[in-house]
């Protein structure tokens, strides 16, 4: 082997090791070093708002908290769509990239779904087109593609944006289901929740409806990013949806699925969240179906 080509390979070698150490580094600040943001709170669309909260006790958290009127004009709700006639329902897509392709001004991760596995950064499913199947009972825009086990929780959003957890209004429209109520007729469902590994610090994604069913509350909780935010117990998570007037709460796909995305000013997705999937913070995972929300943007 020539002089000249040994020198090319190691000049190849070392740029390879400074890319790896500079990706290691990036990955080491953001689980360790990245400090919490500030609280904040805005108006995002026409009938949605958003809030920030950052805490320290009892570990640091950073929570996420859209609160959408489901009477506000130009409202409209969309679960993903999918195929009921298909042997697997729906095909695995980003958060980012539900919002992209149907035009929605918010979107956060939804159900649970199967086959799924996340071993390393090379050998994880589903990538991006994948064919899935959601865990529990889901419809969008009439046409009902899953029936689930029939023990999940369901949220059902009617064609007119009538909300109710498990008791559709009228005919089915739009229904995306979790795994368990957390929080029921304004108490939290404490048997229900130590029934289950739910008081280990995670990302947790839930939905809610206040006591009159017009306020619909999209929570995030970002985790698995030590000093920035560890993440909630599913107690942890049933006490935000109260603390923000939650009365009825279900607990959603969490974990790596958690991610909530905006439309940016250029039409673009954008991150509202801190998602982390195969430890990658930033990272989205590829999942089954979404919850979005149409909005007109604020005068």
């Amino acid at each position: 082997m020539s002089r000249k080509l040994l020198s090319i390979l190691g000049l190849i070698l070392l740029a390879c090791l400074l890319v790896g150490g500079l990706g290691t580094g990036g990955v080491y600040y953001w689980l360790y070093d990245l400090p919490q943001p500030k609280a904040t709170s805005q108006q995002l669309f026409q009938g949605v708002s958003y809030e920030r909260q950052v805490v320290q006790s009892p570990r640091p958290m950073v929570v996420h908290i859209v609160t959408v009127d489901l009477r506000a004009d130009g409202i409209r709700l969309l679960v993903t769509p999918g195929e009921p006639r298909a042997a697997q329902s729906l095909k695995a897509d980003t958060t980012s990239g539900f919002l992209q392709k149907y035009g929605v001004q918010l979107a956060v991760n939804g159900d649970g779904f199967t086959p799924w596995h996340s071993n390393s950064l090379f050998d994880y499913y589903p990538h991006v087109g994948d064919p899935i199947t959601p865990v529990g009972f889901a419809a969008s825009q009439g046409k009902v593609y899953s029936q689930g086990s029939g023990v999940e929780p369901v949220l059902y959003v009617s064609r007119t944006n009538r909300a109710s957890f498990n008791n559709p209004t009228g005919a089915v429209y739009n229904a995306i289901a979790g795994n368990i109520m957390l929080v029921a007729g304004g108490r939290i469902q404490s048997e229900l929740i130590q029934s289950v590994s739910g008081d280990i610090p995670q990302p947790r994604t839930a939905l809610a409806l206040d006591k009159s069913g017009r306020r619909l509350m999209i929570i995030v909780v970002d985790g698995r990013q030590p000093r920035y935010s560890q993440g909630a117990t599913l107690d942890d998570l049933a006490r935000i949806i109260t603390a923000h007037g939650g009365f009825y709460g279900m607990n959603m796909d969490g974990g790596g699925s958690s991610t909530l995305v905006m439309e940016g000013k250029n039409g673009r997705p954008s991150l509202l969240n801190s998602p982390i999937d195969n430890h990658i913070p930033g990272r989205e995972r590829p999942v089954g179906n979404h919850l979005g929300i149409f909005a007109n943007t604020v005068d």
